[in-house]
């Protein structure tokens, strides 16, 4: 089984990085965050896409929260819809999924606010894809730029791979830091209580973050159950 994860890894990490990655020590591409770094996501908000309005992350308090740095423009199309069905799937259990596009991964994401719905609609995916999650402007995750939510987010979960590949025409950032997202799709798990639980690495299969995510939400309610 764990040859086959790495294999399954190895080609995952092919497709979306278009270089050759190794990651047979497969605890470096998922991490459990530490809960007692101080602070939750109640503190930070967001402006959405059109930048019409701004979300309290206060708002999601007794929710499990997904933050994916998104992307339209990459290789592995496939990764939105994936989202899609993940939020479809666990939305009834509590979990919400959230979109934050970026540019500084490949330059992957260049279009302005309001192109970025049409690009997913008519372009990648195409065939009239709507995400079913919300989506918010698109700004930087790493960097002296950053938006402060993901400064929580990766102050509290140790860094996934251990690799930037090589950065030359690929990464758009300074400075650069070992904490800092590695690439489009990296995702972070957030409990009901604000505190970052897991992280992943983009190179990660969307059945495995799901597989690791149930079990998350069994051990939640049944911990609930007996309390």
């Amino acid at each position: 089984k764990v040859l086959q994860l790495s294999l399954s890894c190895l080609i995952r990490a092919a497709d979306v990085f278009k270089q050759e990655i190794t990651c047979f020590d497969l605890s470096l591409y998922s991490q459990r965050c530490d809960s007692s770094v101080d602070g939750t996501i109640y503190k930070y908000h967001a402006r959405t896409l059109n930048g019409s309005s701004t979300v309290n992350f206060s708002d999601y308090t007794g929710k499990s929260v997904l933050f994916v740095n998104v992307a339209t423009h990459l290789t592995v199309w496939s990764l939105s819809s994936e989202l899609n069905a993940l939020h479809e799937e666990m939305k009834p259990f509590g979990l919400t999924v959230l979109g934050f596009p970026c540019n500084q991964f490949g330059k992957q994401e260049p279009g302005q606010k309001h192109e970025i719905l049409p690009g997913l609609m008519h372009v990648r995916p195409g065939n009239g894809f709507v995400p079913n999650f919300l989506l918010f402007e698109k700004g930087d995750v790493n960097g002296k730029d950053e938006q402060e939510v993901f400064t929580f987010l990766k102050n509290s979960c140790p860094p996934v791979g251990d690799s930037f590949g090589s950065p030359t025409g690929r990464l758009f950032w300074e400075p650069m830091k070992t904490s800092d997202i590695k690439w489009n799709f990296e995702k972070f798990l957030v409990g009901p209580d604000g505190k970052p639980v897991m992280r992943w690495h983009p190179s990660v299969n969307i059945s495995e973050i799901r597989a690791d995510i149930h079990k998350y939400l069994l051990q939640l309610y049944t911990q609930e159950a007996f309390n």
